[in-house]
């Protein structure tokens, strides 16, 4: 209440009309430009933002391409891990048709290299009974035929012993 006390009427009337007077100045004068500024700072965080959401769309937009891509190269990937088991899968087979293929023939070469082997060693057997037959017949005979005689009959007695086993 004091503080009334010390102003007087005259001052207080005084300071509202400068007040007054002070606000239709800046009113006219600084108000529409305080104004504008106000709109363009406005207008300037609602393009930010807006663009802010267009980015955002966009990153959006790039980060589901790029998953799309990865999903597609990781399904390349597979389908090509397929395809490379599948042609050694078809490479193995191939390599054990082949070992079969050189085991049936080692087979069958060592089956005719036997049978070779069993007529040499018949032959061989054969040329023994016959020089053992000759030698006992010449102790038996005491004397001794032509070889070409001692082999005839060796050989004649051989075939005859053959065809009866």
């Amino acid at each position: 209440m004091e503080l009334l006390k010390l102003l007087s009427a005259n001052e207080v009337v005084a300071k509202i009309i400068s007040f007054l007077l002070l606000l239709i100045i800046m009113r006219l004068l600084v108000w529409k430009k305080f104004l504008k500024v106000l709109d363009d700072r406005k207008n300037k965080v609602a393009s930010e933002s807006k663009n802010i959401e267009e980015t955002k769309k966009e990153i959006e937009k790039l980060k589901s391409d790029y998953e799309r891509k990865l999903d597609q190269i990781t399904e390349t990937a597979k389908l090509k891990m397929q395809d490379a088991i599948a042609e050694g899968k078809r490479i193995a087979q191939e390599i054990k048709q082949g070992a079969e293929l050189d085991s049936q023939k080692m087979i069958k070469n060592a089956e005719e290299a036997i049978k070779d082997e069993l007529v040499r060693a018949r032959d061989a057997l054969r040329d023994d009974i016959v020089n053992l037959t000759i030698s006992a017949a010449e102790k038996v005979v005491g004397e001794k035929l032509t070889d070409a005689e001692d082999k005839k009959l060796v050989e004649g007695f051989l075939r005859q012993v053959e065809k009866g086993t």
